[in-house]
């Protein structure tokens, strides 16, 4: 069963529901306030028979003096003595002799009750009649409900035909909302469909409608997921084609190597180093993909715990010293006391990875600038070079991997992989800061690394 026929269905039993409480209490009502009329009715034409009512000497029903006709002309009467036998009637009642409404001749207090006599339907109200304390009879004064049984029967059969065409309409009403209303989610289906049969991620739910309502939310929602898996496709697409080229190369020459001395038929030196610099290449990649896939899983630990940041940094400029030796000058400039909450190792790697970038990028007699400052709350690390720059349409993807700004030139052989500065900006913001990167052509790069200060 379609959610179209399950939502119709749902909303015209509520329809029906409604409508059946609502007309049993208008039936009630109505049934209430007939019969209400009919007892008051009763209630006054007993109460004028009794006003004129009369007794004989000895306390003996002997004489009624009936109202007027007109009063009882709608109503029956009957006195009834003690002896069971009848005293008097309205005219109205003919030659009926049998009583309205026998039960209530046993009745000690006034008594109304619906009762049947000769096919008739009759509401019968019956009154003692006393004297001091003493009964003397009853009186029984009917009328006939055939006008409030015709009234509840029409009654009843109005509402059934205007409940069945009421919810009828509710019904094709509501199919003819909710097809329009559910559209949507046949289009969402049929695209689905398509990007199944073609894996094709650039497809898009159209909607037309532009209210903003859940069906609108779920299609602006869907289309941005599949933006997303389109994006994070095309990143894997890259990702792998990445990774091909980097792992092609350093293969290519540990096998050009091989070949050569298979070829001369001894170990040469030189091509023995080749090999080693580029099986350290290899690990060096694996070792920065693992670290990344684990980070993304969320299976790479950060070990939290104070570090004064400060001599993490100077720890840093004194090996990096070494490492530039004397083709540029490292500096640590201004150098705060800082303590921060984060993992003293990962957050060193930081640190090495955007120095060494600096000392490879940067020409040789060309500068490093160090500093740390604590500002209000947070501590800021900045690592600016003399290099080349970073050009504008780069910067955007400098976090990317594999993104290399310098492309077009033929990579060194201390090179990295384009991974560094991913794993950097993942430590970075694993350890609630950021990092930032300001650049221009011919006037260097400067990266800004802000962390929270430990309280």
């Amino acid at each position: 069963m379609s959610l179209r026929l399950r939502l119709t269905l749902l909303y015209t039993t509520f329809m029906g529901g409604i409508l059946l409480i609502f007309g049993a209490a208008v039936y009630i009502l109505v049934n209430v306030i007939l019969l209400n009329q009919v007892d008051t009715m009763l209630e006054s034409v007993a109460s004028d028979i009794m006003q004129v009512s009369r007794v004989d000497s000895v306390g003996e029903l002997s004489l009624i003096s009936l109202p007027p006709l007109d009063m009882t002309s709608n109503a029956y009467v009957q006195v009834w003595g003690l002896d069971g036998k009848i005293v008097g009637t309205s005219p109205s009642i003919g030659m009926l002799i049998a009583p309205l409404d026998p039960i209530g001749l046993k009745s000690m207090s006034p008594l109304y009750e619906d009762a049947y006599l000769e096919g008739a339907h009759l509401r019968v109200l019956s009154v003692p009649l006393v004297l001091g304390e003493r009964l003397i009879g009853t009186l029984q004064v009917g009328a006939s409900l055939t006008v409030v049984d015709v009234t509840r029967a029409n009654l009843l059969s109005t509402m059934v035909v205007i409940s069945v065409l009421a919810v009828l309409l509710a019904g094709l009403g509501s199919w003819a909302v909710l097809g329009r209303a559910l559209s949507p989610l046949e289009s969402i289906t049929d695209t689905v469909d398509q990007i199944n049969r073609a894996d094709d991620l650039s497809r898009r739910i159209p909607y037309q409608d532009e209210t903003d309502d859940e069906i609108g939310e779920m299609v602006v929602s869907f289309n941005q997921t599949l933006e997303r898996l389109e994006s994070l496709f095309t990143s894997q697409q890259r990702f792998l084609a990445d990774v091909s080229h980097e792992l092609r190369t350093p293969l290519t020459v540990i096998k050009g190597n091989v070949d050569l001395m298979r070829h001369m038929k001894e170990a040469d030196e030189e091509s023995l180093s080749s090999i080693d610099q580029e099986a350290g290449r290899l690990t060096r990649l694996v070792g920065g993909l693992l670290m990344l896939a684990q980070a993304e899983s969320g299976k790479l630990a950060l070990n939290f715990a104070p570090v004064e940041l400060d001599l993490l940094l100077t720890e840093v400029f004194t090996e990096m010293r070494v490492l530039a030796s004397s083709k540029v000058r490292v500096h640590l400039n201004d150098i705060d006391q800082v303590m921060v909450n984060g993992d003293r190792d990962r957050l060193k790697q930081v640190f090495l990875n955007l120095i060494s970038n600096a000392i490879q990028y940067t020409p040789a007699g060309g500068e490093i600038f160090l500093s740390i400052r604590k500002l209000g709350d947070q501590a800021r690390v900045i690592v600016r070079d003399t290099g080349p720059g970073i050009p504008a349409e780069d910067l955007p993807h400098i976090f990317d991997r594999f993104y290399r700004a310098e492309k077009s030139r033929t990579r060194s052989k201390t090179s990295g992989f384009g991974l560094g500065l991913s794993i950097a900006h993942w430590i970075v913001e694993h350890h609630g800061g950021q990092i930032k990167v300001e650049s221009k052509e011919g006037k260097g790069t400067t990266f800004v690394i802000w962390l929270n200060i430990l309280k």
